[in-house]
């Protein structure tokens, strides 16, 4: 089973980064204002990218490293995975 990290820009632009194995029914749970705390805080706007890992450790690793990086880097890399 494939898990996904994913990249949601909130309505004051700032980008939040979790993981989850369905993408559409985590973000729905955000949308709701009953996901993470950050989210409840920083509603969501839109999905920005999802990104395929083959399994939950690997796709936490990527998580980490994706949050190390700038919002302009995530954008980048956001872009990258539109294409």
């Amino acid at each position: 089973m494939a898990w996904f990290v994913y990249l949601i820009e909130c309505t004051d632009g700032s980008i939040y980064t979790g993981v989850a194995v369905d993408v559409a029914a985590r973000y729905a749970v955000h949308a709701s204002g009953k996901g993470a705390r950050y989210t409840r805080s920083h509603p969501p706007a839109r999905l920005l990218a999802q990104i395929a890992y083959p399994d939950r450790s690997s796709a936490l690793k990527a998580e980490y490293r994706i949050k190390q990086l700038s919002a302009q880097e995530k954008r980048a890399l956001c872009d990258a995975h539109s294409r």
